[in-house]
């Protein structure tokens, strides 16, 4: 067998090999796609009574109220921090002025939402899938169906209504918090009048710059929780099963987050 031979022989064996795996990867990214779309589909056909309101607003205050602190101190920070590197920048081209109009852009039409949507992922996701991958594996859920109860109106549906519903009121405030930061730096640190800065802010804001951002917030928090509840109701095998769904939450519900923000932007503010 000549070398030419050999090689083709390799080549052809070896090309097979990755289709084989592209084809495999193929498949289970279908499945999967397929898996999450009954999976919505079956939140989507449980908006109907009865509804648990107490577990509603139990999801309302624990999405809501004790994200609170983690998202306004990421807001502030990321405020402070956008005002100085914005200053370091446009110094070089006595540019400094246009300071607060990139600090309340940045902040409303993607950090606030972005980060508030990341960091309530890390939070809110994890603790949604490992509470219902909890009962999943202890067949907690199995006993609701015994008794009757539609485990996805019970547990599912509060958490993606809240979700839904109070990730814009975080990013609202996420919003503010987040231009004070950079409006306490740039009058306390680099020098800008108070008065000014504010009437600019006020001035260069647009209300399609708050609302991308609120419908951003919106999207982020039914992706949140779809993808903790999602994850933990399909968990198994016991503890080791549970941390595998906290973890694929958090990843997969940052993934998303990201792709759609995208999207989003590209309908609000494609030319």
């Amino acid at each position: 067998m000549n070398t030419a031979t050999r090689y083709a022989r390799h080549g052809a064996r070896f090309g097979g090999e990755g289709l084989r795996l592209t084809g495999a990867l193929s498949l289970r990214f279908t499945a999967a796609l397929g898996r999450l779309t009954l999976f919505t589909g079956r939140i989507l056909s449980a908006v109907a009574p009865p509804w648990y309101g107490r577990n509603f607003v139990r999801q309302l205050i624990e999405i809501g109220y004790f994200s609170l602190p983690v998202v306004g101190m990421t807001a502030i920070f990321t405020g402070m921090v956008l005002a100085l590197q914005s200053y370091t920048g446009f110094a070089r081209f006595s540019a400094e002025s246009a300071i607060p109009n990139v600090v309340v852009v940045s902040i409303t039409r993607e950090l606030g939402p972005v980060l508030a949507g990341l960091m309530v992922a890390g939070r809110v996701g994890a603790a949604m899938a490992a509470e219902i991958g909890t009962m999943r594996v202890t067949e907690q859920i199995d006993a609701l169906e015994a008794l009757s109860t539609d485990p996805f109106r019970y547990l599912v549906l509060p958490r993606v209504l809240a979700a839904v519903l109070v990730m814009p009121i975080l990013v609202f405030i996420a919003d503010i918090i987040g231009v004070m930061g950079g409006y306490f730096i740039a009058t306390q640190r680099l020098g800008f009048a108070s008065g000014s800065y504010l009437q600019n802010t006020l001035d260069f804001l647009e209300f399609q710059d708050v609302f991308s951002g609120l419908v951003k917030a919106a999207a982020f928090g039914f992706i949140i929780a779809l993808m903790g509840c999602y994850h933990g109701y399909r968990s198994r095998g016991g503890a080791q099963g549970v941390g595998a769904a906290a973890t694929y939450a958090v990843v997969s519900a940052s993934i998303l987050i990201l792709t759609f923000n995208y999207l989003i932007t590209e309908i609000f503010f494609a030319q």
